[in-house]
């Protein structure tokens, strides 16, 4: 499979409420969009503004296809002090409340704290096991809700920023399925892109994807940067993932330049797929 669909994340516009957003992401041909969790960008405390904006998807023609739950400092559902996870686990549970009422398929998390001092290893084993005791509670919660929790890859300074770590999560995990993000950038900062892709292969459900320099997380669109998208989405054919691409990438001040490299990276993204598909139907034997 070539044809993936490209969505695009509103977390472009995360200091802008979502409904004055999304004529606009719409009228740019996007008809898929990851829906940010930004306080400034949709109140997901607010029942009645997750309703509005889950009318004014509906009546846009969008579809939610997934749910970024919120990441800050202080949500750390790994935390070994217990007032401090119970807190952050409530606030990640009841943004899945907010990501049923959008109906998404995928409400995706950062399965750890987004900063982190030098732990000893005692502290880190006891962080593992609070983040899968934690990740259990949220995975139970959205399989009621009728979603899947999908957790995606770190960058590789932070806490579960390794293969090996986010492998072992998904594995520990017991009380409902979980998936996979793949975030593009951030593989590609840790060196193991390919490595990943294939270690990930049953658990993918949907690609982050945006690019950067080599150097930092820049979010840029793809084809801006250094990531060889051509190797990326052949590896993907191979691992056989029928998931979604959905553009993650840093907005501009000029929301025409927003969306201009919205289209360029999504058109990048088409014309490697395309090129694939017909480099397939040729190696193909003719029956």
């Amino acid at each position: 499979m070539t044809n993936w669909p490209i969505g695009l994340s509103t977390g472009c516009f995360y200091q802008h409420n979502i409904l004055d957003c999304l004529t606009t992401i719409r009228e740019s041909g996007f008809s898929m969009i990851e829906v940010c969790s930004s306080p400034a960008h949709l109140h997901y405390h607010d029942r009645a503004a997750v309703e509005r904006a889950a009318a004014r998807i509906h009546e846009l023609g969008l579809e939610a296809y997934s749910f970024h739950a919120p990441f800050a400092d202080h949500i750390d559902i790994a935390s070994p002090d217990e007032t401090r996870r119970k807190a952050a686990l409530a606030e990640v549970l009841q943004a899945a409340e907010a990501a049923a009422i959008l109906r998404v398929h995928y409400f995706v998390i950062h399965p750890g704290p987004e900063h982190l001092p030098e732990t000893s290893g005692e502290e880190q084993l006891a962080r593992m096991r609070n983040v899968v005791a934690s990740l259990d509670e949220v995975a139970r919660h959205c399989r009621e809700l009728g979603i899947m929790c999908a957790l995606e890859n770190k960058l590789p300074h932070l806490l579960f920023g390794n293969t090996s770590d986010i492998l072992w999560i998904l594995d520990a995990i017991t009380a409902a399925e979980v998936g996979a993000c793949l975030d593009t950038g951030h593989a590609f900062l840790s060196g193991d892109m390919p490595a990943l892709l294939r270690k990930l292969r049953g658990h993918l459900r949907m690609v982050h994807a945006h690019d950067n320099g080599g150097a930092n997380d820049d979010h840029w669109p793809p084809g801006d940067g250094q990531i060889d998208w051509e190797a990326t989405l052949r590896e993907l054919v191979e691992i056989e993932f029928h998931g979604a691409l959905i553009l993650e990438m840093a907005g501009q001040a000029n929301v025409e330049i927003t969306m201009a490299n919205a289209r360029r990276g999504r058109q990048h993204l088409r014309e490697i797929s395309r090129r694939i598909a017909l480099s397939r139907r040729a190696e193909s034997p003719v029956s």
